[in-house]
């Protein structure tokens, strides 16, 4: 059964997160708050759980998932940038963005782009966000709360409880989201491409107008 774990949107309660934390390095999947709307976690090296968020999303093996990070750090440990992609990516976060970027060799094959050797990175500003991922020890594989036919992200814990079910470990609910999802940009090239417009303002990212870097 799914267990509900209610926390404090800005204070988050360190023994919920403990909590929820237990339910991630056990190995289970769990549904968690962010700046822009519900999305679901397991723990990096979890084959098991990335498959699971797979199939409740109905995505294939095409579709990367994205890796969840604490710090500049984190994001150093599982991509591989140059000085220009670094300047963009610490001008963006931790905010609504997720950047495409050249994966490190010590990111699993699972979250990676097919054919590409890249991957999505996001920071989040959300306290638990930034709670969950220090009680975790690391970063986590993540994907937006949007099930298959839906318009939207969900963005309501009582809501993704009702309709998952048994087939969540754990809901953590902050209250209700924003819903506005991430603006991706594509870091991957020597000139960034902009693949989705979403909360993030890409006029914080130092680019150009033509989206190449702008040269200080």
């Amino acid at each position: 059964m799914t267990r509900l774990l209610v926390v404090h949107p800005t204070h988050p309660q360190p023994r919920v997160i403990r909590q929820a934390a237990e339910v991630l390095t056990g190995g289970g999947v769990v549904a968690y708050p962010t700046d822009s709307s519900y999305a679901l976690g397991c723990r990096l090296d979890d084959a098991g759980g990335a498959r699971r968020i797979r199939t409740l999303r109905a995505l294939d093996e095409r579709h990367e998932l994205t890796i969840m990070c604490r710090s500049l750090a984190d994001v150093g440990q599982v991509a591989r940038l140059d000085n220009w992609q670094f300047r963009v990516v610490r001008s963006g976060v931790p905010g609504r963005f997720t950047f495409l970027v050249p994966a490190s060799r010590d990111v699993p094959r699972r979250a990676l782009r097919v054919r590409r050797s890249t991957v999505g990175v996001r920071i989040s500003p959300h306290p638990v966000v930034a709670a969950l991922l220090d009680a975790v020890g690391g970063p986590m594989l993540t994907s937006t709360l949007q099930l298959p036919g839906d318009d939207a992200p969900l963005a309501d814990a009582e809501v993704i409880v009702r309709r998952l079910g048994a087939e969540l470990d754990a809901v953590i609910d902050a209250g209700p989201c924003t819903n506005v999802p991430t603006t991706v940009i594509d870091l991957s090239e020597k000139v960034p491409v902009v693949v989705r417009i979403g909360g993030g303002d890409v006029a914080a990212l130092a680019l150009d107008v033509t989206g190449s870097p702008t040269v200080a």
